[in-house]
């Protein structure tokens, strides 16, 4: 049996509202790659990159609970299936990807990652009972060759971002898993954030993955150790206020108001800024190629808006 999306069918407001902040939270997660690779040169571990930056990001909204009690506050279920399960889904997603970027850089990592559309458009209509149309599994495929060409086509800049510390079949691997924990994530937030609060959801879940990554990561022989550079820290800084808390909160504000699905495809802007930042900070430049999947993300993400939006209002006022 299907469980309840949560939250009613959105007007046209929440509509525009929720796509501005899942493209929001794909810009800020657009700078992970960029700052992750400038911590790989100042000597961080790849499990460490995953650990540190939900560790402070935790930190932080642990000062804010001081002063908001009501985010520890939280019922039985909310506890095991956001803080244990969401927490699973967060630690693995944080290993798994900094293995892929460094496996086979940001653009084999970005591809491999942004499978997850279409496989949380299946996995919504499965789990959440939403809708699974054809436009839907069409616009997470195009997306999808989007990122593809996107992040294929910038020229001289692939070597930057590729550590040694992870082969290929690693990368692989990574990428992969780190796409099943964003759809399982972006589909237990679609439950629990009408439930709990983006807050609060985003707080359980930070701090089981950061339990868990602290327990199992010695257990593993990967012990995180803390960066020894004060510009590390800063890196992890920037990690965890922006592509950690600030993107994760919009997502999470994004799902508040429409379903998991088109959510998911307007977050694939991701690549897109990861792109662009490298042309301006690296001097990589895109070949025709890279401009088509820039494009087609930027379409597909349109289109969808467009879409759904239509879909709202020939079922009735929103």
């Amino acid at each position: 049996m299907a469980l309840e999306s949560g939250g009613a069918m959105p007007g046209r407001r929440a509509r525009a509202l929720g796509y501005a902040f899942a493209i929001g939270a794909g810009v800020l997660w657009g700078t992970t790659g960029p700052l992750s690779t400038a911590l790989y040169s100042e000597g961080a571990a790849l499990t460490g990159v995953g650990f540190w930056r939900i560790a402070v990001a935790t930190l932080a909204l642990a000062v804010v609970a001081l002063f908001r009690r009501d985010l520890l506050r939280v019922d039985r279920r909310g506890l095991w299936t956001v803080g244990l399960g969401g927490g699973a889904l967060v630690a693995v997603f944080e290993v798994a990807y900094q293995y892929a970027i460094a496996g086979v850089g940001v653009a084999g990592a970005a591809t491999l990652l942004y499978t997850a559309p279409l496989l949380v458009a299946v996995l919504a209509f499965l789990v959440l009972g939403e809708r699974l149309t054809p436009l839907r599994v069409a616009l997470a495929v195009v997306v999808l060759i989007g990122v593809y060409l996107t992040v294929q086509g910038g020229a001289g800049v692939e070597s930057l971002f590729v550590s040694r510390e992870a082969g290929v079949a690693a990368g692989v691997a990574g990428g992969l898993l780190a796409a099943l924990a964003y759809a399982g994530t972006t589909l237990l937030a679609r439950w629990a954030v009408p439930r709990y609060g983006a807050t609060r959801v985003l707080f359980l879940e930070l701090a089981g993955g950061t339990l868990l990554l602290a327990l199992l990561l010695p257990a593993a022989g990967r012990p995180p150790a803390p960066p020894d550079t004060v510009s590390a820290w800063i890196y992890i800084g920037l990690l965890s206020i922006g592509a950690v808390l600030g993107a994760n909160y919009l997502f999470f504000s994004a799902l508040k108001r429409i379903e998991a699905a088109p959510t998911a495809v307007a977050a694939t802007i991701e690549p897109v800024v990861a792109a662009v930042l490298a042309l301006v900070l690296f001097g990589q430049t895109l070949s025709g190629g890279g401009w088509s999947g820039l494009a087609l993300v930027v379409a597909g993400v349109a289109v969808g808006y467009l879409a759904e939006a239509r879909a709202d209002r020939s079922d009735g006022p929103g």
